[in-house]
């Protein structure tokens, strides 16, 4: 008779598995939070910057870098939607989009390898500026303060910046992981001569 099955298991509290997920892996978790939280700080301080210094709508530039007007400015602006002013009102799913996509990364994170820094460079990248849009929709009324413009691009900020530029690199990332790993793999099939 198996003893397993008539003794009482106990029962596992699932705080327990989240506990020992942080605690094995919080060097990880350390080092994305203050690279996503640098961030964060960045973005938040140029757009109170902005806020604080430029009306909305207006254009800025220094006299300096008048030459640059055509092309680039900083025009204080603020949009409900997603990232590079798309979808106009759609805060309150962006905020929760956002909420769920930090958890994922966070949680994701960990299991990255470090010899894989593009991929964890581009997760800090994406967790960064998607908590500091987080930031403007909650402490905003939902709007997210946009003020960098180039040519006739959509207005964007320091967090859509990171945004794109962390999935730029994931998408490169993997692009060349995988030329190389189709590459060692036609090397190992190879017939040797």
């Amino acid at each position: 008779m198996d003893l397993s099955e008539t003794t009482p298991q106990p029962k596992r509290n699932p705080w327990n598995a989240v506990r020992d997920f942080f605690c094995m892996h919080w060097l990880d978790l350390v080092l994305l939070l203050v690279f996503a939280g640098l961030i964060v700080a960045l973005d938040q301080w140029t757009k109170a910057l902005v806020r604080d210094n430029v009306p909305l709508g207006a254009d800025w530039l220094p006299s300096w870098l008048a030459w640059l007007a055509p092309y680039a400015r900083i025009r204080h602006t603020f949009n409900t939607g997603a990232a590079f002013g798309l979808f106009q009102q759609g805060a309150l799913i962006f905020a929760i989009l956002a909420v769920v996509v930090s958890v994922l990364i966070i949680s994701y994170f960990p299991s990255v390898s470090r010899k894989d820094w593009w991929m964890r460079l581009a997760l800090g990248m994406q967790l960064g500026g998607a908590l500091g849009n987080l930031m403007d929709r909650i402490l905003r009324s939902g709007q997210v303060t946009d003020f960098i413009s180039v040519g006739n691009f959509a207005i964007f900020n320091v967090a859509d910046s990171c945004i794109t530029v962390g999935v730029i690199i994931l998408v490169i990332g993997v692009w060349i992981t995988e030329r190389r790993e189709a590459k060692a793999k036609k090397q190992t099939e190879a017939p040797s001569e």
